[in-house]
Formats: structure tokens, C-alpha cells, sequence
């Protein structure tokens, strides 16, 4: 009876410590992302980069995810997923210390490790929760994608507080963003102990086949993932330049994109439940992305601060909403957790390169005309795109 009493308590131990990491894994997803946004104008004028290269250094992470999304479920079946995500925070940390040298080169290369670190994250924690919440995986959804939501909008806005309120410069301000990944790492290191079984759990969720990247729904979901990154990261990477062209300092345009993403987090908890709950997600799928599109149209036409608040509200909700339906759409499109898997990988993979044209071509756009007509007319385009295969991904069929 005291053994099985000492089983119980390992293994609830173990689950509390499991739930732990994953929502410290979705709290590293995002912020060594989402603080450059604010912060770069300073980086621009401290290390001379141009707008396509400051696109470039937004793309780069992104361009990360599409090549190492097939990758890593390889390197989860050789190593199990809680070490190869303890490699991925591990790069990630050594990727947002270096970046603070005011080098161009160490700037990319850091920013190019802590997208390595990311990419792992973002590929194995939808693998993580599948495998070990099988019955919770909508909730597990919603809860880590809620605190991926909630620190990306806290680093967005206190980026250049940190910078310019304490004096930390730009380089502190990025640098604080090592200490989330210290915790993690603390964590997994913990949970690595505990790696019972997890190698065989691994290679249950290890892509099998090609024939996912023949499935014209399979592409309909990637290109889906792909258009709603797109608009995620030209906000994250543009928003407070667009804001400060309409007279808004730049700390406000800081917080306003803060306010945006936290504006989203409803959505972003409330949506992978609902999609989960109805056959089909059409509905669900074109209110997002006409949010998206009255909201950027706003900000080509508006020209007043309540109509740049309610634009900014309607782009939090179709971005809080847009990136968990896309990971509901993987479970709900697949019939197994190994379809799951290689959808996943397809959709990450090919999705990102997607994205990750986004903030360069938006800031190629910039320099070209020094507006931000164009480049809101493109994202108005883009949203259109993004409701017709939203909506193709969301009708009731399988991969």
C-alpha cells in the first residue's frame, strides 16, 4: 500500500511538474520575438539597418521554423521530446544572450539560435499535449496557447519601458527574456529524470508517410497557418511603426500592441474549445478573418484614436483566434495521432515560409514608398486569402 501510495504521489508529482513545463515552454514561444517589434527603431539606429534588414531579422525566426519543423520530430524520436525540448530552450537562451552584442552578425546569429530553440517548442508541444492529455487536448490547447498569447503581449509592451524607463537600452530590454527560458530549463532538466517511456510515446507520433503533402486539404490548413502567421508577425514586427505614422509616440504604439494581443486572449482560450465542440468550422473561421480585415482597413482609413483603438481590438481578436483554430484544425483534420503529427509538420513547415515573407516584403513595401498605404492594402489582401482557406480548412472532412 505505501509503494502504491509513493507511485501515486511520483506520478502526480510528475503531471504537476509536466503541466508546469509546457506552460513555461508556451511562455519562451513568443517574447524573444515579440520584444523587437517596439524596440526596432533603436536597434536600427544603434546597429544601421535598414527597413528590409530590420524585415529581414523579424523573417529570420520564421524561416527557422519552416526548415527545422520537419526536423524536429526526428530528433524527438532520438532523443525523446523532454530532452530535445531542453536542447531547444537551451538554444534559445544561448540565442537571446548573444543577440544584445551591438554586431550585426552576432544580432542574426543569436536571433537564428533562439528560432531554432523556438521551432522545437513550437513543433513538440502540441505533440506533448496530445500524447499525454489524449482526452484534454482541446483544453491543453487553449491553456498553452492562452500563455503563449499573454507573455508575447507583456513583452510587446514593456519593451520600451524597460529600455528607456530604466535605462536598459535596447539590449537590456531583450536580454530580460532569458530569464523565462532559465526557469524552463530548470524544469525539463527536472522532468528529463522522469523520461519513463517517452521514447516509445515518441516514435507513436513520428511522421510515417509522405502522403500528407498530397492532400489538398492538408495544403488548404498549411496555407491557412501560413497567411494568419503572416499577419501575426507583420503586426508583431509593424504595428507600432504604422501607429507612430498617425502621431502616436512610441512607447503608446509599445502598449497599444500589447493591448493587442492581450485584447486577443479571450479568443485565443475561448476558440480551440468551440472549434472543438462543432462538426464543422467555417463560421468560426471567416468571423476571425473579417475581424482581421475591418481591422486593417481601419488603419488605412482611420484617422482619429478611437478608430485606431477599435481597428487595433478587431486585429487582436482575428490574431488571438487565428493561430489556435489553426492547431485545432490539425487534431480535427487528421484520424489518428500520427496523421496529427505529419500534418503538423506539413503545415508548420510549409506555413512559415509563408510567414515568414511577411514582415520582409511589408518592410520592402515601406522602403519602396514611404507609406504604409500599400503595405495595409497587402494586409487587407492577405486577409482575404486567409478567410477562403480558413474557411475551406474548416468544412467536416478528413486529411
Amino acid at each position: 500500500m505505501e509503494l502504491t501510495n509513493s507511485n501515486t504521489q511520483t506520478k502526480s508529482s510528475y503531471l504537476f511538474f509536466l503541466v508546469t513545463g509546457i506552460i513555461l515552454v508556451a511562455f519562451n514561444l513568443r517574447p524573444a520575438i515579440t520584444s523587437v517589434g517596439p524596440l526596432i527603431g533603436m536597434i536600427q539606429k544603434d546597429v544601421g539597418l535598414a527597413h528590409w534588414s530590420a524585415g529581414l531579422l523579424m523573417s529570420l525566426p520564421l524561416i527557422v521554423f519552416a526548415v527545422m519543423s520537419p526536423i524536429v520530430p526526428k530528433l524527438a524520436n532520438r532523443f525523446s521530446n523532454e530532452k530535445t525540448l531542453l536542447i531547444g530552450l537551451v538554444s534559445l537562451l544561448i540565442g537571446i544572450s548573444i543577440r544584445v552584442i551591438p554586431m550585426t552578425f552576432f544580432l542574426f546569429v543569436g536571433t537564428l539560435l533562439a528560432g531554432m530553440g523556438i521551432a522545437i517548442g513550437n513543433v513538440l508541444l502540441p505533440a506533448v499535449a496530445k500524447d499525454k492529455f489524449p482526452q484534454k487536448f482541446g483544453l491543453m490547447t487553449s491553456v498553452y496557447s492562452t500563455s503563449m498569447g499573454f507573455v508575447a503581449s507583456l513583452a510587446s509592451g514593456v519593451s520600451v519601458p524597460l529600455a528607456t524607463g530604466l535605462n536598459l537600452g535596447w539590449q537590456g530590454a531583450l536580454i530580460v527574456w532569458g530569464i523565462p527560458a532559465i526557469v524552463a530549463i530548470l524544469v525539463w532538466s527536472f522532468l528529463v529524470k522522469f523520461n519513463q517511456g517517452s521514447q516509445n510515446a515518441v516514435r507513436k507520433v513520428t511522421p510515417s508517410s509522405n502522403q500528407i503533402w498530397r492532400s489538398k486539404l492538408a495544403w488548404q490548413i498549411a496555407i491557412f497557418m501560413g497567411f494568419q502567421s503572416f499577419l501575426f508577425y507583420v503586426t508583431i514586427s509593424w504595428l507600432p511603426e504604422i501607429l507612430h505614422s498617425h502621431g502616436i509616440s512610441v512607447e503608446t504604439a509599445g502598449w497599444l500592441l500589447s493591448f493587442t494581443q492581450l485584447v486577443g486572449l479571450p479568443a485565443s482560450f475561448f476558440v480551440p474549445v468551440m472549434a472543438g465542440r462543432f462538426r464543422s468550422q467555417v463560421g468560426i473561421s471567416f468571423g476571425l478573418s473579417l475581424s482581421a480585415l475591418v481591422g486593417f482597413t481601419g488603419l488605412l482609413f482611420g484617422s482619429s484614436y478611437p478608430v485606431l483603438i477599435i481597428s487595433i481590438i478587431l486585429i487582436g481578436i482575428a490574431l488571438g483566434g487565428s493561430f489556435p483554430l489553426a492547431l485545432s484544425y490539425i487534431g480535427l483534420r487528421a484520424r489518428s495521432a500520427a496523421q496529427a503529427a505529419d500534418l503538423s509538420g506539413m503545415a508548420q513547415s510549409t506555413g512559415y515560409i509563408l510567414a515568414a515573407i511577411g514582415p520582409l516584403f511589408i518592410g520592402f513595401l515601406y522602403d519602396q514608398t514611404h507609406m504604409w498605404t500599400i503595405p495595409l492594402i497587402t494586409l487587407i489582401i492577405v486577409s482575404v486569402i486567409q478567410m477562403t482557406f480558413g474557411m475551406l480548412s474548416g468544412r467536416n472532412r478528413y486529411v
